[in-house]
């Protein structure tokens, strides 16, 4: 164990013991490693090879040294409606320092009944493991931040879903799994001490430029609001739905997390939803910034005893920092936008530029990603984009960078390719019937260079096959 590089400590176990609960292994029949990310791997200074021989740590058979394997407690609005949660087939094993200091969970998914699991199984299947390892991965190498898949290891045993489904356990890494709903959880609980512990806790472990301000904790909820405001803003430049934004689902840190039923945007349509379980359109694309509004606004809610005495004055406080949210992301996605069009400078008119090829966009109904791309190439066919086109030309025109230093900025910023929904449902589908891992394999190496734009990779730029039924997405719980 000493040779693989685990240096784990557990200092959320320091929190109350209301925030989480010690855990007993649920060890695996036959566990197989089929995914190790040997990158990841380096970047948290272990050693891949001893790691391959440590598939009962990856399947929570065995537990590294240093780590204190907990499940934590939270709570969560999930469409709405407030529940107390808890991780219902997770174990923290702990955290590790990484080879720059910076210090993250290592936890993994699918690990067997806590007593958070509410009747669960506590286990999960090998293809929403495969596509959160996917998504967490393509995410990553567009510069989004985003928790990250260690390894994905078969059980040896079948979990019964609708069918009898072949199971497996990911490891996730992650700069924490505090959540908003950890924060509801505490505020639900009504004791200010626990609230003040955990938000204390969070600010030392995220945010410690803060520690020392006048008022820590509404200086907290601008810093997440900040962090949420550009989170959203590059989930909707690459056309990413998250698809179960709950409460439980938002990172204090910023981080993308809980990959459900979770897709990337083929036709431009602010409407479109991709999960099987939401039927309103709660988290439809054009709703997300919305819906990280309302989220925040929930954490808010929970601070309001630590920011201030006075109760109004406190919410008053909490409505101000709120009213930024919007000003933030608009100009961060405007910035994001500029450099998707090659644009250095700021022009007053680049919003409405960019509002007019969106339009154009829904109603002829392109392709969101490979319009950005086929205008990075200038191969978008002439009429298609009516007369935007000659209006974006003149507006490069107004600026002194080289056509060459143009498409180098669109390039960087327009992906070549994304994980298409059919790619990774082919993927899923040869794992689970053929126990074929190689078109994963394949897919993810693609996926870590999504800027490139050489020819090996011309196959993933292709769109789906036509089809009459909507493409859905499911939780896998």
């Amino acid at each position: 164990m000493a040779d693989t590089g685990w240096k784990l400590k557990n200092t959320y176990t320091e929190l109350p013991e209301i925030f989480f609960t010690e855990m007993k292994l649920n060890p695996v029949k036959s566990p197989e490693i089929i995914f190790l990310n040997s990158l990841l791997a380096k970047e948290l200074g272990l050693n891949i090879e001893e790691l391959k021989k440590q598939v009962d740590v990856l399947a929570g058979n065995k537990v590294p040294s240093g780590s204190i394997p907990i499940a934590k407690a939270y709570g969560g609005h999930q469409f709405g409606h407030f529940t107390i949660l808890g991780d219902g087939r997770a174990l923290l094993l702990g955290e590790q320092v990484t080879q720059n200091g910076k210090m993250v969970d290592i936890e993994l998914k699918g690990s067997g009944r806590t007593p958070y699991s509410r009747g669960g199984d506590g286990r999960a299947s090998i293809g929403p493991m495969i596509r959160e390892y996917i998504m967490s991965e393509a995410m990553h190498a567009l510069n989004i931040p985003s928790s990250r898949g260690l390894a994905v290891v078969t059980t040896g045993e079948n979990i019964r879903r609708e069918t009898l489904e072949k199971g497996a356990i990911l490891t996730r890494v992650a700069s924490s799994h505090i959540r908003v709903g950890t924060f509801e959880y505490a505020a639900s609980r009504g004791r200010e001490k626990d609230l003040k512990e955990l938000s204390d806790y969070t600010i030392n472990r995220h945010f410690k430029d803060i520690k020392n301000n006048n008022n820590p904790y509404l200086a907290l909820l601008k810093e997440v609001i900040k962090n949420q405001a550009s989170l959203i803003s590059k989930w909707q430049l690459v056309g990413f739905i998250h698809g179960v934004m709950n409460t439980d689902n938002v990172t204090i840190s910023g981080e993308t997390i809980d990959y459900g039923p979770c897709a990337f945007m083929d036709i431009y349509d602010p409407e479109t939803v991709f999960s099987s379980i939401d039927r309103g359109g709660r988290y439809a694309y054009g709703n997300q910034v919305n819906i990280t509004l309302w989220n925040l606004s929930r954490f808010a809610e929970t601070l309001i005893p630590l920011i201030d005495e006075d109760k109004d004055k406190a919410i008053d406080l909490c409505k101000d920092e709120l009213s930024e949210f919007k000003n933030l992301y608009s100009k961060y996605y405007l910035v994001g936008m500029r450099k998707k069009l090659g644009l250095f400078n700021e022009e007053e008119e680049d919003l409405g530029l960019v509002t007019q090829l969106l339009n154009i966009m829904y109603e002829k109904k392109l392709d969101y990603t490979n319009t950005f791309r086929q205008l990075t190439l200038d191969k978008i066919e002439a009429g298609e984009l009516k007369g935007w086109y000659d209006k974006w030309k003149e507006r490069l025109d107004r600026q002194d960078e080289s056509l060459e230093e143009v498409v180098e900025l669109m390039k960087n910023n327009n992906p070549n390719i994304i994980p298409r929904n059919f790619r990774v449902e082919e993927a899923i589908k040869s794992a689970e019937d053929k126990e074929d891992y190689s078109l994963t394999e394949k897919l993810v190496d693609a996926l870590t260079n999504p800027y490139d734009y050489s020819d090996k990779f011309d196959e993933y730029t292709k769109l789906p096959p036509k089809s009459e039924k909507p493409y859905k997405t499911y939780c896998g719980t």
